[in-house]
């Protein structure tokens, strides 16, 4: 395994043409080989604009089988350029039955596995419980020939339950692909509050669990197909930290690639230094299997 690991984070705008989007971010993944990148990121549902601004079964027409054409387009892309690339997919698993799935391709262009989004928002303009069922692969890391990928999406980046589950399970990076961004309506002051709540929350992964993080997100605005008057400004600000929650690498608003240079030995001597998996006290946590504790 590499202890030290060039990673890319492709942060983009994308158009309502799933093959264009396609042929773009071939494009940028290509670009990230040229600089010596050995793991590259993709940020949530990339393929497509965000559809779930709106409810209609008409979109579930953008969803594919995993394997089928886009497994077979990105498979294609890692092995050319021989990299570990992560992916964001709509899937199709049968009519009436579809996921928010990562997909995670090795050098080889092998299929080296797969996470279903557990936590799915029904909030406005994010209403993914009209389209995703809850994933049903559990927090697993998926094995790659660069370690042991701790992927999650987006909505989950909230929950710690689901970082330390990917720790205590031999993760050496966490994953997030993501979406989100702010409704035109709230005033900057709100705007900069939910940014900060959102990378806050996430450098605290790093540090509960002494272990690198990387968040990718979207860029651009994105009108409501439902509501032409509204949408969703997608803020981007992806970025990589350390594991103590060090600020390693962030991008802006715009489109932007990120490249930085990760090391997962600093995890050992952090968790030396921090041992709060030793301290961690699992006699008395049962509560947190509780919906409600009165």
């Amino acid at each position: 395994m590499k202890k030290n690991i060039k990673t890319a984070l492709i942060q983009t705008s994308v158009s309502a043409d799933p093959e264009q989007n396609k042929a773009m971010l071939a494009q940028k993944i290509g670009k990230c080989r040229q600089q010596g990148a050995e793991l590259v990121v993709l940020q949530e549902l990339h393929n497509s604009l965000y559809f779930c601004q709106q409810e209609s079964t008409d979109l579930f027409d953008l969803a594919e089988s995993i394997p089928g054409p886009s497994t077979e387009f990105y498979a294609q892309l890692a092995a050319q350029h021989q990299l570990v690339l992560v992916c964001s997919l709509f899937e199709r698993r049968m009519a009436g039955l579809y996921h928010n799935t990562a997909v995670v391709f090795d050098r080889d262009g092998s299929l080296a596995g797969k996470y279903r989004k557990m936590h799915i928002p029904d909030d406005p303009a994010y209403y993914e419980k009209f389209y995703f069922t809850p994933g049903d692969l559990g927090f697993k890391p998926i094995e790659t020939s660069l370690g042991k990928l701790g992927v999650l999406v987006c909505w989950d980046q909230w929950f710690p339950e689901a970082a330390r589950l990917m720790a205590l399970q031999g993760a050496e990076l966490l994953i997030y692909p993501t979406a989100i961004g702010w409704d035109q309506r709230d005033s900057e002051q709100e705007k900069a509050r939910q940014l900060d709540a959102w990378m806050t929350v996430q450098r605290g992964h790093a540090v509960a669990n002494g272990l690198p993080v990387i968040a990718v997100n979207r860029a651009g605005f994105e009108q409501n197909p439902a509501d032409p008057k509204q949408g969703i400004l997608f803020w981007g600000n992806s970025f990589a930290a350390g594991p103590q929650g060090e600020l390693l690498a962030r991008a802006g608003e715009k489109d932007e690639i990120l490249l930085i240079e990760l090391s997962l030995e600093r995890s050992e001597e952090v968790r030396r230094w921090w041992p709060f998996l030793r301290d961690r006290r699992i006699d008395a946590y049962q509560n947190l299997l509780k919906r409600f504790v009165d």
